[in-house]
């Protein structure tokens, strides 16, 4: 783990997480092709659609890290906060020369049961990044039955230029644990973060509790948190609510109106028993107020025998289920 002292003195070092501002591109065969870029502006003159959800400006890099070529992960060694350079690499320094031979042919099965392309988003086209047997390639051509994959990197055999710009260092625990999931992941301001006395807890956003690759990306993220803040446990939680059904509901309220319908039978029934009778002869009429207010009565009393009939169903609204994986951080053998 990166010392306090080495964060912020002498540049940004191997193993420092920071947010970083880049423009690449590549050049060769007559041409100069966009890699990538921070800045929307830069994509628009390059004529560059951004991708769904893309966001713009500084983002979390991990010098040292795998996200750049190894030679240009190198160059970055050293820069400082605010300082911007400009660079260019040889093919052998960037992403290498072609090589033939790994272009490789798939079955359309094979390809299907990949964990990419069993996500609810997925499709297969020209040009899109399959990782097969740990190897990442590009759909180079297909058919019903057979996909060709260039496993070369996208842009060997041509000359890179980069302009690079390190705005901050991340330091904070919790930042740096964000910035791990959004590297190795993505999406990571959907997720619930907490560092407090040496254990984070990381809760799961209700879309990626069964995204395959959230379930591939989770051991890679558990591992390069042990690396950068070494905390004593981890915590990953999921959390289940359940739904009320709306027919349950309504039975309910339907069982309570026939129980206080009931209590009001017997009234009548008792003075029947009696002898009672408000309507035998001779008996004088009631008065019309006093007749209304004895039915305000019995809608009085109706209310306070359905209150009476609620059950502890009626006040438990939902039920809630919690789930989380507790992660040690094993000690010195």
């Amino acid at each position: 783990m990166p010392s306090e002292t080495s964060k912020h003195h002498g540049g940004a070092q191997t193993g420092h997480l920071v947010r970083l501002e880049y423009d690449l591109w590549a050049e060769g065969g007559g041409r100069t092709d966009l890699i990538d870029t921070t800045h929307e502006e830069v994509a628009q003159a390059a004529n560059v659609p951004a991708s769904p959800g893309a966001t713009w400006g500084p983002r979390p890099h991990l010098i040292g890290g795998e996200y750049f070529p190894t030679g240009i992960e190198t160059a970055l060694v050293g820069l400082k906060h605010g300082e911007e350079v400009e660079k260019e690499f040889a093919p052998a320094d960037a992403f290498g020369e072609r090589d033939p031979n790994l272009i490789e042919l798939f079955s359309m099965h094979e390809v299907s049961r990949l964990p990419e392309m069993r996500r609810e988003d997925a499709h297969l086209d020209i040009g899109t990044v399959l990782t097969i047997e740990g190897r990442r390639g590009r759909v180079v051509t297909l058919t019903q039955a057979r996909v060709r994959v260039d496993f070369n990197p996208p842009f060997a055999g041509r000359k890179v230029r980069g302009k690079f710009k390190v705005i901050e260092t991340i330091s904070e625990p919790v930042d740096q644990v964000r910035a791990i999931v959004e590297l190795q992941y993505g999406r990571a301001a959907e997720f619930h973060i907490t560092v407090h006395e040496k254990v984070v807890t990381l809760t799961v956003p209700d879309r990626s509790k069964f995204d395959i690759s959230w379930m591939a990306a989770k051991p890679r993220i558990i591992d390069r948190i042990r690396t950068q803040i070494a905390p004593h446990t981890i915590k990953v939680v999921e959390e289940y609510v359940t739904p009320v059904p709306e027919k349950a509901e309504k039975s309910d309220k339907t069982e309570k109106g026939e129980k206080s319908d009931k209590a009001d039978k017997p009234e009548k029934g008792e003075k029947a028993a009696k002898g009672e009778n408000p309507e035998a002869e001779g008996a004088p009429e009631k008065p019309a107020e006093h007749a209304k207010g004895d039915e305000h009565e019995k809608v009085v009393d109706h209310g306070k025998s359905a209150e009476h009939h609620k059950t502890p169903r009626d006040e438990k609204a939902v039920g809630h289920e919690k789930s989380s994986d507790h992660f040690k951080t094993p000690g010195p053998q």
